[in-house]
Formats: C-alpha cells, sequence, structure tokens
C-alpha cells in the first residue's frame, strides 16, 4: 500500500510540475508575441495556458494586457476583473490595466474612481498615483494632478515622468519656481530622451523668458513679473529675473552663455537654498531646493549643468565626452549624499 501511494504521489507531483512548465512555456510564448506587436497569437498562446489553469492571475493579467495593446478595451477590462477579483497576485497590474482601458474608452472619471479604490486597497503605489494625476490632467483638474503627482514621488522621487508631468502643470499655471524645480529633476533623471529637449526649452523660457530689452534704449532692461500671488515664491522668481538681467553687467562681459547658465543656475539654488525656512514643508523645500542647495554649495555644479543640458547642447555633449573623470566624481557624490 505504501508503495502505492508512493507512485501516486510522483505521478501527481509530476504531473503538476508538467502542467506548470506548459503554463510557463505558454505565457513565455505570448510574452514573445506581444514584444513582437503580434497581439492575437500572444492571446491564442495564453489562452492555451488558461486551459491547464483557468484561475492563473498571471495569465489573466497577461491576456488583459495584450487587448489593451490590441485596442480591446473591454475585453482587457473582462481579464483584469478575473485578477481583481481573486484579490490575490497582480492586484497591481490588474487595477492599471483596467484603469488605462477605462479611460481609452472614454470613461475617465470612472478610471478615476478606479484609481482612488485602487490606492485605498493596496496601500498606494507611485503608478496608481501618477495615473490618477494623469486623468485629472486631461479632465483639467490641475489641483489634484498636482496633489498626486507630488504623491507619486514622494513613494518614488525617480519616476521621471511624475517630475515631467508636474512640470507641465505648474508652467501651464505661470509658476515659474515650481516648473523650474520640477523640470531640473526631470532633465536630472532623464536628460537625453525625446522629451528631454522639451523639458530643456520650458527650462530655458522660464529661466529669463520674462526679461527684454528695449530695441530704442539699449541699456534698459524690461522685467514682467508674474501675476501669481504666491508669496512663497514672489522673493524668487523676481530673482530669477534680476539674474537673467545680469548677463548685460560689466563683470559678466565676454561670458558666453553656457558659463551664464553654470553661474546663474548656481544662484538660483543657492538663493532658494537660503530662502527655506524651518516651517516649509512643502515638496518644493523639502524635497527639490534641499537637493539642489546641496548641488550648489558641492564641486559638481558646472558637471550637473552639462549633465541636464545635453539633450539641446551640441557644447554640453562634447565638455562630456572630454570630461568623464568629472562625470563619475558627480555619480560618486550621489552616491554619498
Amino acid at each position: 500500500m505504501r508503495k502505492i501511494l508512493i507512485v501516486l504521489f510522483i505521478l501527481i507531483y509530476s504531473s503538476n510540475i508538467n502542467a506548470q512548465n506548459s503554463i510557463e512555456n505558454y505565457v513565455r510564448e505570448g510574452i514573445h508575441y506581444h514584444d513582437n506587436g503580434d497581439y492575437d497569437n500572444a492571446i491564442k498562446s495564453y489562452k492555451k495556458a488558461l486551459k491547464i489553469n483557468p484561475n492563473s492571475t498571471l495569465v489573466n493579467y497577461e491576456i488583459a494586457l495584450s487587448y489593451t495593446s490590441k485596442g480591446n478595451y473591454k475585453k482587457a477590462i473582462e481579464y483584469s476583473d478575473y485578477v481583481l477579483n481573486q484579490n490575490s497576485d497582480y492586484m497591481l497590474e490588474a487595477y492599471l490595466t483596467k484603469g488605462t482601458a477605462l479611460d481609452l474608452l472614454g470613461k475617465t472619471k470612472e478610471s478615476i474612481k478606479l484609481f482612488k479604490k485602487a490606492i485605498k486597497k493596496t496601500d498606494g503605489n507611485f503608478l496608481l498615483y501618477y495615473n490618477l494625476a494623469f486623468n485629472y490632467y486631461k479632465i483639467n483638474d490641475l489641483g489634484n494632478a498636482e496633489v498626486n503627482l507630488i504623491e507619486a514621488i514622494e513613494n518614488n522621487p525617480n519616476h521621471a515622468s511624475s517630475h515631467y508631468m508636474l512640470a507641465h502643470i505648474n508652467n501651464n499655471q505661470g509658476n515659474s519656481v515650481q516648473t523650474l524645480l520640477s523640470v531640473h529633476y526631470f532633465l536630472f533623471l532623464e536628460p537625453d530622451s525625446n522629451r528631454s529637449l522639451e523639458a530643456y526649452n520650458i527650462l530655458k523660457t522660464n529661466f529669463g523668458g520674462n526679461v527684454t530689452k528695449d530695441e530704442n534704449e539699449p541699456n534698459t532692461i524690461n522685467i514682467m513679473l508674474s501675476t501669481n500671488d504666491d508669496s512663497q515664491f514672489g522673493a524668487a522668481e523676481f530673482m530669477i529675473a534680476l539674474l537673467e538681467a545680469s548677463k548685460s553687467l560689466e563683470e559678466n562681459e565676454g561670458k558666453t552663455d553656457d558659463e551664464m547658465f553654470v553661474k546663474n543656475t548656481n544662484s538660483f539654488f543657492t538663493i532658494l537654498g537660503e530662502l527655506k525656512k524651518e516651517k516649509d514643508k512643502e515638496i518644493w523645500w523639502t524635497f527639490y531646493t534641499s537637493f539642489f542647495y546641496d548641488l550648489s554649495k558641492s564641486e559638481h555644479l558646472e558637471t550637473y549643468c552639462k549633465y541636464i543640458t545635453q539633450s539641446g547642447n551640441e557644447n554640453s555633449k562634447k565638455w562630456l565626452t572630454e570630461n568623464e573623470n568629472k562625470l563619475a566624481a558627480f555619480g560618486d557624490w550621489l552616491k554619498n549624499n
């Protein structure tokens, strides 16, 4: 009897292993098809895996993802719900997939409700906050969009897209200081991508875009102050204008635009650091300003400036190639700080 039981156990165990191996093979095959844009064959492979284990959260999620990529959002929601109803693995992925599908179906408000529910049920994740912010941004609720982007950044400071959208929101509202801080950090994380050039242009526009010269009176400089009545950044915005205007001072004659960018960036970070007060608890002061103020006091500010401007400045690209030792030293400073 004992021998029979052992044989039965081995047969069952082997069968389970073989089934699991088959599921993994079908999933691997499906992912290969999906990554190559062949979503129909990806779904066929996943459905073969479902015949072995209809309750697999992984397989149901992968099918939902392929249906989303294919544009069949109703099916994507259906298979996402299979995962969510089991309340087990791949909950985050299923929430993100379903929320995206709802939004793409034009049900953005339903998507917002879903992401709010997901945040409560999963204790929050930066991608949930980011997608919730994105939906608020789409319906032009910039206040809630900003609140959730800040939550996303506090959960994952290295999520470049959150800084990028935060920069766009503040740029649309004419908040120069907040725009500069968030776009600086985005470029620090993502200095050389398709989005980086646009971010670099936003940076240049906000750093000096409110300063013009009078063609009839060359010695006259006009400064257009923001109508934003945010008092905590009023002094900083005025200083930005003065920094840009300082290019025409005698002490700066002969300096290149690149040299002035380094100098004025250093001054901007220093000014903000000195304006920061203990009572300032917002992310602009506690996260952005703290980091950039420390950077301004280091010997790596020039390297930083070259690094973040490489997408739109050939001189910066060349400088980085010729100064790899300084770039490495900057990397070491970041690790230690």
